[in-house]
């Protein structure tokens, strides 16, 4: 059983520190729309003159700035600007902060025809630069090393399978690890389907972790009677490194099959994403031309 325990690959995500600063920002720009959008700021600020003029030009500007991460991540020369990931980060701040802006320049209501067509493609825009901000750390969240540990937990699998130890009953246990992972975990045919089976990812890990659990207890049971009086003794600990084993394969397996998914639709994401930063970008060109000129 210390041998058994030993093969298990050691999980390098176990204990990380996980930083929780988006939830605060994200709280805290819920809270600055909740106050803006009831705070009467008709009253301080107006579009055309003043602060809320320039509140719309500074948030245009800021929204213009996020070309520089596309032009960025496509043209090597510009590497003196600094790394991709940090112009990432800056882009989804940009994304965020400008819209913003544009919404306190106003007031957090409609305007004329020009003005309602260029703020509702921000918004588009924006709740589009949110969806694709969740897939996108879907997508790398504790990605880094699990198609390998998947891997190494199915070798595992297969060595125990052939040993004929006082483990001898986990070829049957493993059978029904797969069994569970065909249902449970690996992802069906269909779009519509796999939708649904992403939305379902935690429940459906649960349910796994019982039915493996149950078949862990059978198994164990089934080993004390049949096999000898020292598997009785270690029943417990056995059961404990058996159900370890299976609790990681099934994360793991969950992990990579989300991966892919995710992978799609972030693909489809990003085809839609860009045709609508550009109607964006139209739509507020000709909304400071008609402010300016008429």
């Amino acid at each position: 059983m210390n041998t058994v325990a030993a093969k298990l690959p050691a999980n390098p995500v176990a204990n990380a520190p996980r930083l929780h600063w988006p939830l605060v920002w994200t709280l805290l720009i819920a809270l600055l729309l909740a106050w803006g959008s009831h705070a009467h700021l008709e009253r301080y600020i107006t579009p055309q003159r003043g602060l809320g003029y320039w509140l719309g030009i500074t948030g245009g500007s800021l929204m213009l700035l996020l070309l520089v991460y596309s032009a960025r991540k496509r043209f090597s020369w510009l590497r003196w600007m600094g790394g991709i990931p940090a112009w990432f980060e800056f882009h989804m701040v940009l994304g965020v902060v400008g819209p913003i802006l544009v919404l306190f320049h106003a007031n957090f209501s409609l305007g004329a025809t020009n003005s309602n067509v260029a703020l509702f493609s921000m918004l588009l825009v924006a709740g589009s630069g949110v969806v694709g901000r969740y897939i996108y750390t879907r997508l790398h969240a504790h990605l880094e090393g699990h198609e390998d540990t998947l891997g190494q937990l199915k070798a595992v699998g297969e060595r125990l399978r052939q040993q004929q130890t006082t483990v001898a009953f986990l070829p049957g246990l493993l059978d029904a690890i797969e069994r569970v992972e065909h249902r449970l975990i690996d992802a069906p045919k269909g779009a519509i389907a796999r939708l649904l089976h992403l939305s379902t990812g935690a429940v459906r890990i649960a349910v796994a972790r019982w039915i493996v659990r149950r078949e862990i207890r059978v198994a164990v049971k089934k080993a004390c009677r049949v096999e000898s009086v020292v598997v009785a003794r270690h029943a417990h600990r056995l059961g404990v490194v058996a159900r370890h084993y299976a609790y990681r394969r099934l994360d793991a397996g969950r992990r990579m099959t989300e991966f892919r998914a995710y992978s799609r639709l972030f693909s489809f994401w990003h085809v839609l994403h860009i045709p609508l930063f550009f109607m964006l970008l139209i739509a507020g060109v000709v909304h400071v031309v008609a402010i300016n000129v008429y």
